[in-house]
C-alpha cells in the first residue's frame, strides 16, 4: 500500500485477480498475506515473467515505485525480506 500509495482494499483486490491467475502466490503470517511471483508452470507464463522482467526499466512508474520500496524497506518499513 505505501509503495504504491493505494489504499488496502485496492490492493487486495489486484492481488486478488492476479492469485486467481496463478501469477502470484500468498503467504498468510498471521493477519498479513505476503506476495511473491508465481513460478511460471507454462512457457506462456514463462515468456510472461521474461517480458515483465525486460520491460521493468521502461517503464517510469514501476522505477518509482521500486525505488520507493526500497527506501521503505531501509527504513525498517513494511516488505520484510
Amino acid at each position: 500500500m505505501n509503495v504504491l500509495r493505494l489504499p488496502q482494499p485496492t490492493v487486495s483486490r489486484r492481488l486478488a485477480y492476479l492469485r486467481r491467475a496463478g501469477l502470484v502466490q500468498g503467504r498468510k503470517d498471521g493477519l498479513w498475506v505476503f506476495y511473491s511471483l508465481a513460478s511460471a508452470e507454462t512457457s506462456f507464463h514463462e515468456r510472461l515473467l521474461g517480458c515483465l522482467g525486460a520491460c521493468f526499466g521502461d517503464v517510469p512508474e514501476l522505477a518509482r515505485d521500486a525505488k520507493r520500496a526500497g527506501r521503505i524497506k531501509r527504513s525498517g518499513g513494511c516488505c520484510p525480506a
